[in-house]
């Protein structure tokens, strides 16, 4: 597999914001700083065949972030073949990875392909990957190194053209340590890394999350709530989500195919006591706050967006804004964002 270093390294180019858009098109939505940073390295990381590791906690868009990569990338014509590696029992997982020839055990009655076979062309995303036995994770580290396996019972060796994209919501690096993961693998799966922020560093995404899904539920005709009272995202924005995304996505729908009116109210949503609030309700804060605090996180989250698109380009940036470039520079220094953060470079 090439690890394509020259090309993360290479310089940004019109095809970034094509690609972020792709991952927003696939449900990774936000503007949030942490975010946005983590999303920055998409366009990058799609452009090398390298492998990825992704980290971040349950809930968190893993797997929808490695849906983004292959999308955008020159695979994006070939499958794309998801395993939760913590379903399969470590007796099989050679099977289930590299298939088997007929008559390779008792009951192999006839031949199988396996699951590196599927993806052929394309990308192999095995999530939880820290649940795999250490034997599992020799053979796995085998293929890895030179892409070839062997079906189970075959005594030919098979090339493989497989990107491999794998994650885990567990400190590898500990497990590593502890000797629950292998040192040598972890090395090889962490050529790239994408870290996502769990939801509760980035409440700022929570409006536009909360509207998105309500917009994809409605678009698939479950029900027709055409906005969200401000009760209701006071209540949605008071709440730490310990389930991050997948949780917050699971509230919207559930509440949307409860409510009886045309908004979605508060008392349609089912969340629990409040939790640690990211920001503080509007009714605690005056009306001339409440203003202030929200054109400051509609300014941060604009010049980073546009950052995003712009590949961290300045110029660009500020020309898509439509606002002079030592305009643009201020609004840069009064928020202390940092361009670098987003170029997709």
């Amino acid at each position: 597999m090439n690890d394509c270093l020259d090309n993360v390294q290479a310089p940004a180019d019109p095809l970034a914001s094509d690609l972020l858009a792709v991952a927003r098109r696939a449900g990774l939505v936000g503007h949030s700083a942490a975010f946005v940073a983590a999303l920055a390295r998409l366009p990058r990381y799609a452009r090398c065949d390298a492998g990825v590791l992704i980290l971040g906690e349950t809930g968190t868009g893993k797997e929808v972030c490695a849906q983004a990569l292959h999308y955008a990338s020159a695979r994006a014509g070939g499958p794309f073949v998801a395993v939760n590696c913590a379903a399969i029992p470590g007796e099989l997982v050679e099977d289930e990875l590299f298939g088997h020839v007929r008559g390779a055990y008792t009951h192999a009655h006839a031949a199988r392909s396996g699951l590196v076979a599927e993806a052929e062309h394309g990308t192999l995303f095995l999530d939880e990957i820290d649940a795999l036995p250490l034997a599992a994770q020799a053979k796995l580290l085998r293929f890895l190194q030179d892409q070839q396996y062997r079906p189970v019972g075959s005594s030919q060796l098979r090339q493989a053209h497989v990107r491999v994209v794998a994650a885990s919501n567990r400190p590898l690096d500990a497990l590593a340590a502890a000797g629950q993961f292998r040192q040598d693998l972890l090395f090889r799966l962490n050529m790239l890394t994408l870290m996502l922020p769990p939801l509760r560093q980035r409440m700022a995404d929570v409006p536009a999350l909360a509207e998105h899904f309500l917009a994809l539920s409605r678009r698939d005709g479950q029900h027709a709530i055409q906005s969200i009272s401000p009760a209701a995202l006071a209540r949605l924005m008071a709440w730490s989500w310990p389930g991050n995304v997948r949780e917050l996505k699971h509230a919207v729908d559930r509440a949307a195919l409860l409510a009886s009116g045309p908004q979605l109210a508060a008392d349609d949503l089912d969340l629990g006591p409040a939790q640690a609030a990211a920001a503080p309700p509007a009714a605690a804060e005056g009306f001339n706050a409440a203003k202030a605090r929200a054109v400051r996180d509609f300014e941060r989250h604009y010049i980073e967006r546009t950052l995003a698109e712009a590949g961290g380009n300045i110029a660009q940036a500020a020309r898509l804004a439509r606002k002079h470039r030592r305009a643009f520079f201020e609004l840069l220094r009064k928020h202390d964002i940092d361009a670098a953060r987003y170029r997709a470079v």
